[in-house]
């Protein structure tokens, strides 16, 4: 890349650079030496806007939160429905960058975006009758059970989807003639195990979660 005019830099494209590299080349590419040049700068100009690549990678993390958010309309009135479009957007926006998502759905990235995200799942979380430390809890374990998917899938995704079919194939073959007197509750359910993918899984443990919730909101309210 040409060199460009000095101070013309921007944090949002540095960040978009960055996404691309890492996804292109893995987590261990991103690095302000490798990083100057595809953005036709010295790499001290970097850090004139980020202090080091975990600054940086938060700010990535941000960016894949406000893809996510962009899909959402908080203005929707059923909370169970503004959880699954949320939850929903943030898979597809990390999933489509797994080499990313594998570095940063676990990390607590303190932004704007994160900061949205908590208070759309709070504002939920009140609107099903919770409250206090009750509504702290379960915003965790609605946010943890979200992120801890998505970085099981971007994990997936990073091994190569080729490998994982091939693993898959497992519920076809060495499943489906394990003897049923050693194994008989696997037997019993051998021939449904391949026909429960991902999607499947993803959208029952979604909706398992926001069962918990109903139920915990309905218990605590006095009507």
């Amino acid at each position: 890349m040409a060199k460009r005019e000095r101070g013309s830099l921007t944090r949002s494209e540095i960040v978009k650079v960055a996404l691309e590299l890492a996804e292109a080349e893995g987590g261990e590419a991103l690095t302000f030496r490798r990083l100057g040049p595809a953005l036709g700068v010295a790499p001290t100009a970097v850090l004139r806007h980020f202090r080091d690549k975990d600054e940086l990678l938060l700010a990535i993390g941000n960016q894949l939160l406000e893809t996510a958010l962009a899909e959402v309309d908080p203005a929707e009135p059923d909370w169970r429905e503004r959880i699954r479009a949320l939850s929903r957007a943030t898979r597809r926006a990390f999933v489509a960058h797994p080499r990313v998502a594998v570095l940063v759905a676990t990390r607590t990235l303190r932004q704007e975006a994160e900061f949205r995200v908590v208070e759309l799942i709070l504002g939920a979380m009140a609107q099903a009758g919770l409250r206090g430390r009750e509504a702290a809890s379960l915003y965790r374990v609605v946010a943890d059970t979200l992120l801890a998917w998505t970085a099981f899938e971007a994990t997936v995704h990073a091994v190569g989807l080729d490998v994982m079919r091939k693993d898959g194939l497992a519920w076809d073959r060495e499943y489906v003639v394990l003897p049923a007197d050693r194994y008989p509750r696997i037997r019993e359910v051998a021939p449904y195990l391949s026909e429960v993918d991902r999607e499947d899984q993803f959208e029952l443990a979604l909706e398992l979660v926001l069962d918990a919730v109903a139920a915990r909101g309905s218990a605590g309210r006095v009507d």
